[in-house]
């Protein structure tokens, strides 16, 4: 498969969460709540990676972004602690 650079891992949980809970440094916070205002956002991206607590949020998300046209790679990774940061 295709190395994939042009991508963004997108941690949905509140921000709460995000500061108090921790979170994967190369991964960005648009809340679930808030994710129909990045929609348009991340169509420019080759590849989203979605993450939450469990992965019951990011599921939700990657259907919002499946319904909104998204065609290219879309993951429920589940668990914020499953993202593994690539070094440069």
């Amino acid at each position: 498969m295709k190395n994939v650079s042009n991508e963004i891992i997108v941690d949905v949980r509140t921000p709460e969460e995000w500061d108090f809970d921790g979170h994967a440094e190369c991964s960005v916070n648009y809340p679930l709540d808030q994710f129909d205002d990045v929609i348009e956002k991340l169509m420019n991206f080759d590849k989203v990676i979605i993450v939450c607590r469990s992965g019951g949020r990011a599921g939700v998300a990657k259907a919002k972004l499946l319904r909104a046209g998204y065609n290219k790679v879309v993951e429920n990774l589940g668990p914020w602690q499953n993202v593994t940061c690539k070094s440069n």
